[in-house]
């Protein structure tokens, strides 16, 4: 049995990074993986600019008096003419400085007299001045290769004026399911049956992610169809997803399907909920296509895709941060039976006692869905390890596996 970084690494050290590129406008690049650096031709500010409202003038004036004439009026986007000696400019925010002054007086610390300006501060050269290039110079790279376009990034590409950019394309992931024993939602119960979380738990999870799911829907569960359906989705997607079936039961197709197709692998991993991963290669006409099988329990499944299959796939993608971080807090539930396996627990941040503690779903069973639902991240229990309250605790926000 491996150990949950043992199998993580395994997983990770397999991974051919997509080669498919496409040119797209920057505003449709949000959660794209960059495919280049991104080098700015332009120095961010463009010019020495004003920070803040206010009054433009020379040190040297100031030194020798406090009240100046206005010679001049500039607003950001204007393009102010030399300061005369001995006069201030009137200067707004962003606007460049003009030449002969070198400092800002903001507008709070002035007041109108008869004359002009007053100035009520002694201020210093370079005051209240974003110099040149202070943000960004031309020749930098701002961006590697690799990075996840968030907002703020479409924000740092757009200010140095680039309009496009390449990004991977989006990886194609196939899932479909089997189990005689699935009902679909809307459908009429029946004795002996469940219905399908696992379908619907995937098709929210994958396309967060900006990859697009193929869904072929439920497939008869006989060896002849999941091997049917294995190829099928080999052929029109670069990874192959499914829940369950990988076991070596009479009814559980999906490990001699994909061993008759190609190669699987099965590591049984330290980590629980989700011990039993499946990794292997279908062989298609265009070559090997991974496939990856997480178990069949709801949330067994849910974990294993944000802490296998999320990895694997982002790093596919193009991605060069993979991790997510924690947030080391106090525990405020006692956990005090050690486990060889490192556990995942549906957990939740609250406020007690004026601190933030961790709390946990009172029911962690890989079945119970609802621990997913109610929680807002994982709180990790390494490896042969008791908890009693008050111990600092790793907490995985959900939110940052998005």
């Amino acid at each position: 049995m491996k150990t949950f970084d043992e199998a993580l690494y395994a997983l990770l050290s397999d991974v051919q990074v997509t080669t498919q590129t496409e040119i797209i406008n920057v505003a449709d690049g949000l959660l794209r993986i960059l495919a280049e650096d991104i080098v700015s031709q332009v120095n961010v500010p463009p010019h020495d600019n004003s920070q803040m409202d206010g009054y433009a003038l020379h040190s040297y004036d100031l030194e020798h008096a406090n009240t100046f004439a206005v010679s001049q009026r500039i607003a950001a986007g204007e393009m102010g003419a030399e300061l005369q000696p001995g006069t201030v400019a009137r200067i707004f925010t962003g606007a460049p400085i003009p030449p002969g002054a070198n400092q800002v007086v903001m507008q709070e610390d002035t007041e109108m007299v008869d004359g002009g300006i007053q100035i009520n501060v002694n201020a210093k050269p370079g005051d209240n001045i974003r110099k040149k290039g202070e943000d960004i110079q031309a020749g930098e790279v701002i961006l590697k290769a690799g990075t996840r376009l968030r907002p703020q990034e479409l924000g740092l590409i757009s200010s140095i004026g680039i309009g496009e950019i390449k990004v991977y394309q989006p990886l194609k992931i196939a899932t479909f399911t089997t189990g005689n024993e699935l009902l679909e939602p809307g459908e009429n119960p029946q004795e002996g049956k469940i219905y399908n979380a696992n379908r619907y738990t995937l098709s929210g999870l994958i396309p967060q992610l900006g990859f697009e799911l193929i869904d072929l829907g439920r497939v008869a569960d006989t060896l002849e169809a999941t091997i049917a359906a294995m190829k099928k989705a080999a052929a029109i997607a670069d990874v192959v997803m499914t829940t369950g079936g990988v076991s070596v039961g009479e009814e559980d197709h999906i490990k001699p399907a994909l061993e008759a197709l190609g190669e699987m692998h099965m590591w049984k991993v330290k980590m629980k909920p989700g011990k039993p991963i499946a990794y292997g290669k279908i062989g298609v006409e265009k070559g090997k296509v991974p496939f990856i099988g997480l178990p069949g329990n709801p949330v067994s499944a849910f974990a294993t895709y944000k802490l296998f299959a999320r990895p694997y796939l982002m790093k596919m993608q193009g991605a060069s941060e993979l991790s997510s971080r924690p947030i080391w807090l106090k525990a405020d539930f006692s956990w005090p039976t050690a486990n060889f396996r490192r556990e995942f627990l549906r957990a939740r941040l609250v406020n007690k006692r004026q601190e933030t503690v961790v709390e946990i779903f009172p029911h962690q069973g890989s079945g119970v869905l609802m621990s997913a639902s109610w929680a807002e991240g994982f709180a990790v229990i390494p490896e042969d390890t008791v908890i009693k309250p008050g111990d600092k605790i790793a907490f995985y926000p959900f939110s940052t596996f998005v």
